[in-house]
This record gives structure tokens, C-alpha cells and sequence, in this order.
């Protein structure tokens, strides 16, 4: 007859990984409802979940099958790409609420410098979102793989890429806060499946 305490030992790490995966699950749901319905819960609800996944791999555990942290792999990078973008837009509406306008492109209208007035207007920043994407699944993918160095030249080929469109403040705060977001996400997601497999 098998002894309670066996039982426990036995039903701890299935508890563990089951926890893991309905949580990464769980965000990667909630990523996907953002982005098809852009409301501010369904994004906070992503970054708790995603939250929780990385506390629980903060926990020591059992190594388990090389499925279940596959798994949880996968569901981190589409979390990261995914995810990402409506965590991005809704720091973004926090930080400038309201006062820039958006561009038919993606980017942010800034008045051109001749337009004393403010009337004309240019679109900078454009392609945001699928930069943004690249930018996520590099910086996700080059974690997983225990490349951490290769974030600096995502950084620098980013930056480079936008120099010319930064002159204004309200690009150059975007730009910042856009790209900190990104790589936030992106790095906790990474991390995630690093502590899953360390």
C-alpha cells in the first residue's frame, strides 16, 4: 500500500509543472485576447500571468520530462512576440495620454519644423508594430538559447534604424519607453524558460 507521503512526493512536481503550464497557457490566452480586443484588462491579466509563471520557476523543482518545458518554451516565445505589443500600447496610452496623435502607418504624427501654426504634420516611427515583433522574438529567442550578449545588437541595429526620426521629443519618448516595454516582456519571457530548463 502506498503511504500518504509517497503520494505527496509523487503528486508535488505533476502540481508544479501543471501550475507552470496553465499559467504560461493562461497568459498566452489572455495575449491573443489583447490583441484581438485591445482592452487593459485582458493586458494586465497577461503580465500577472506571465508574473506568476516566472515566480513559480523561481521555485526549485524536479526536472521533468523534456516535453513539459518544450512546451513551456514555446508558449514563452509566443507570449514574448505576441504579448508583447498590446503591453507595449498600453504603457505607451498611459505615458502620453492622449497628446500624440497617430499616424495611418503606425508611427506618431509630429508637426513638421516649418508649420509655425502646428497644422502640418509628419508621420515618424512607422512599422512600430512589426519591428516590434522582430525585436521580441530575437530577444526571446537569443535568451532561450543562453545568448543574453545578442540583446546589445538588437539594441544598436534598432537604434541606428530610428536615429533619423528621433529630432522630437515626443519620437524620442516613445521610441524609449516602446523599445524598454519590448525588451522587458521579451527578457521575462526568456527567462522564464532559462529558469524552467536551469
Amino acid at each position: 500500500m502506498i503511504s500518504p507521503l509517497h503520494l505527496l512526493d509523487a503528486i508535488g512536481p505533476l502540481a508544479y509543472w501543471a501550475a507552470m503550464l496553465l499559467a504560461i497557457m493562461a497568459s498566452l490566452c489572455l495575449s491573443v485576447l489583447a490583441t484581438r480586443i485591445p482592452r487593459r484588462g485582458f493586458v494586465i491579466a497577461a503580465a500577472a500571468t506571465l508574473g506568476v509563471a516566472v515566480l513559480l520557476s523561481c521555485f526549485s523543482h524536479s526536472h521533468s520530462l523534456w516535453l513539459v518545458p518544450a512546451l513551456i518554451g514555446i508558449a514563452a516565445l509566443g507570449v514574448s512576440v505576441i504579448g508583447g505589443g498590446p503591453a507595449v500600447l498600453f504603457v505607451l496610452g498611459m505615458a502620453s495620454r492622449g497628446s500624440v496623435a497617430d499616424g495611418a502607418h503606425g508611427g506618431i504624427l509630429i508637426p513638421t519644423a516649418e508649420a509655425s501654426s502646428g497644422a502640418a504634420s509628419h508621420e515618424v516611427l512607422r512599422g512600430g508594430t512589426t519591428i516590434g515583433l522582430f525585436e521580441r522574438f530575437a530577444t526571446t529567442a537569443a535568451i532561450m538559447a543562453g545568448f543574453p550578449e545578442a540583446l546589445a545588437v538588437i539594441v544598436a541595429v534598432k537604434g541606428v534604424g530610428r536615429f533619423t526620426e528621433l529630432d522630437a521629443a515626443e519620437a524620442r519618448e516613445r521610441f524609449i519607453i516602446g523599445t524598454l516595454v519590448s525588451l522587458v516582456w521579451a527578457c521575462a519571457c526568456g527567462a522564464l524558460f532559462r529558469l524552467v530548463i536551469g
